[in-house]
């Protein structure tokens, strides 16, 4: 039973209104909106602009192609106020949603201590204006529009380029998988793969998307009705399943399931489920192209009853398969390999970078321990010091020269000298001949010699200390 894989999102294909689902189709895809990260924002938008008066006529009389260039924008100075308040509300709500997303991606990456330039970050998101985060405008509305536009108009070709790497990245690891086989396993292995690729081949013809034939098919089998009595107006408004006169993406590519069966099979080794979406995707996208004259993204019944007398409903070519299209060209596998290979080069060049950043840590920690060891060790020698009441011999300053301290008295010794015998005894003088001796050591010394007579038996005080110039 086909399950589509984008069910998860609620779209706006559940709006009744015809005006609002037109407009919001003109801009986007419908299964394809669940594809925008913004696509509950986008959805509330709308569903309070069509409750406007105002708005809804002017979007009624709106040509399809000036909505998706954003004039009808300019009609938001005309909504009600409440709509206006409204509208607000639910921007502020999503600048505080992205500003938490933000957030957490900063968190998961280590970023907690870092600063965020939640302005700066919110630049990349195209569809608000970040420079007024409080009030929703004309700006914002226009904004929203062109980036659905822009972002869902590329879906189809951001497609198929996503599935050309998946096709190619499968055949990667199919040849380096033969590789590591010797050359009999090797052999069997491609036996084996060539077997595989016959028996997914080997099925029932595929109708032509969209045609008669396929349609018919749908009508008997899923509907249960008799081919002869196909009409398309009844086979239109059986599966319309939401009843809105379109078929939208996900009603067209319910059609294909029966197609798609013929070829593809989940408990069958050979059939690739991801091939098969594509398959589906591609048949949507072939219907659209020939069906949606006014490309809106929708096919009315009116464009359906046209479809359905051409020649290509009546007489299609055959449809080719995508085991009959391969994906990509030798040229483009070669520059796939050649961008693996620089791939593969420029991370083992990241992991060396790495191994030697990591080298170099474990050295600077290397020397950060030693530095650390060494510094325990002299403070430990210091408390040693200290508390051996050791302390270094004071020292007298004079004139920013650090000299030892002089004694009161020449003849003094300290305690430690006095049980020392000394090497030169001091020469004894009687006063007369001590303050003559002076005279001539200040004359040796270029000082000035003061000419003072002590008295004769005056005992001669404590030296004294001249400020030396």
């Amino acid at each position: 039973m086909y399950v589509y894989k984008n069910k998860v999102c609620v779209c706006l294909a559940s709006s009744d209104h015809e005006d609002s689902r037109k407009y919001v189709a003109s801009i986007c895809s419908w299964d394809m909106l669940c594809r925008l990260h913004y696509d509950r924002y986008l959805r509330e938008v709308i569903d309070f602009l069509e409750k406007d008066q105002h708005f809804r006529e002017k979007l009624h009389n709106t040509d399809m192609e000036d909505i998706k260039q954003g004039k009808l924008a300019k009609e938001l100075d005309f909504v009600s106020h409440h709509v206006r308040t409204k509208l607000d509300e639910l921007k502020r709500q999503e600048v505080s949603r992205l500003r938490t997303l933000i957030k957490a991606k900063q968190d998961l990456e280590g970023g907690n201590d870092i600063a965020v330039d939640h302005q700066a970050l919110l630049k990349q998101f195209e569809y608000l204006n970040h420079m007024n985060p409080h009030t929703f405008e004309v700006d914002d509305l226009d904004r929203l529009i062109k980036s659905a536009t822009k972002d869902l108009e590329n879906f189809d070709k951001e497609r198929h380029e996503e599935f050309k790497k998946y096709e190619m990245l499968k055949e990667h690891d199919r040849q380096e998988h033969l590789k590591t086989l010797d050359e009999d396993e090797r052999r069997k292995e491609e036996e084996h793969f060539e077997e595989m690729k016959k028996k997914h081949a080997d099925h029932p013809k595929v109708n032509h998307p969209g045609s008669q034939n396929q349609l018919k098919e749908v009508w008997e089998e899923g509907d249960g009705l008799d081919p002869e009595d196909f009409d398309p107006k009844t086979f239109f408004n059986l599966h319309d399943t939401n009843g809105d006169g379109f078929f939208d993406d996900q009603e067209l590519e319910a059609l294909f399931t029966k197609e798609l069966e013929k070829i593809y099979d989940p408990t069958n080794e050979e059939d690739d489920m991801v091939e098969m979406e594509e398959e589906r995707l591609r048949m949507r996208e072939h219907v659209m192209n020939e069906v949606d004259s006014n490309k809106d993204r929708l096919v009315s019944l009116d464009e359906f009853l046209v479809a359905t007398k051409k020649k290509e409903f009546l007489e299609p070519d055959s449809w080719e398969t995508l085991e009959q299209n391969q994906a990509y060209t030798d040229e483009e596998m070669r520059e796939f390999e050649e961008h693996l290979v620089q791939q593969e080069q420029d991370l083992n060049q990241k992991a060396v970078d790495l191994q030697k950043q990591r080298e170099e840590l474990e050295r600077q920690q290397e020397q950060l321990n030693s530095q650390k060891i060494e510094l325990q060790q002299a403070v430990e020698h210091m408390e040693r010091l200290k508390s051996q009441n050791v302390e270094p011999p004071p020292e007298v300053h004079v004139e920013g020269n650090a000299i030892p301290e002089m004694h009161a008295f020449d003849n003094q010794l300290h305690p430690e000298q006095e049980d020392k015998p000394q090497e030169h005894e001091p020469a004894h003088y009687t006063p007369q001949e001590h303050h003559e001796q002076q005279h001539e050591d200040l004359a040796q010394q270029g000082l000035p010699q003061t000419h003072q007579n002590l008295p004769p038996g005056h005992q001669e005080a404590a030296p004294v200390h001249h400020n030396l110039p």
